[in-house]
């Protein structure tokens, strides 16, 4: 599968709460099982975390990688979401995740972003925008989601 990992989840590798389920999803990734979309919103937002989160992206081996851009489609498509009031404005970033992984065809966007993100209402308001402009529903999920039937 194609993952797109949102950035809660490479801070969620280090967190007591969530590691025992991101770990094994990283893993999974290493092992070359599914393909991480690395996106350039990740990367930014990353720049403000700690070194051993920043790090996390050094370790994955570049064959268990495809590197995906954004752009004026993907900012369009986020501003959609908030125009249907999913979420608020100050949740544009969530947005833009979720319309990247969107255009891109991501198998599963992957989150611990249960506020803006991995809650059914959301993911119902996100993808009623998706299905009223033409595009493929987006699986949103939690790693625990991901690994409840073996994937």
């Amino acid at each position: 599968m194609r993952l797109y990992l949102d950035t809660s989840v490479y801070g969620g590798y280090f967190e007591p709460e969530f590691e025992k389920w991101t770990k094994p999803l990283f893993q999974k990734i290493m092992d070359g099982d599914h393909k991480l979309l690395r996106s350039p919103l990740v990367d930014i937002e990353l720049q403000g975390a700690p070194v051993h989160v920043r790090n996390l992206l050094t370790v994955i081996p570049q064959r268990c990688v495809e590197h995906i851009e954004t752009g004026k489609q993907v900012d369009d498509l986020a501003l959609e979401y908030v125009k249907a009031k999913v979420v608020g404005e100050t949740s544009f970033t969530d947005c833009q995740h979720i319309a990247l992984a969107t255009l891109v065809h991501a198998d599963v966007l992957i989150s611990w972003n249960f506020k803006h993100i991995v809650n059914v209402p959301r993911i119902r308001g996100y993808n009623s925008v998706n299905m009223r402009l033409g595009l493929g529903l987006l699986e949103m999920r939690t790693p625990i989601e991901l690994f409840a039937h073996g994937s």
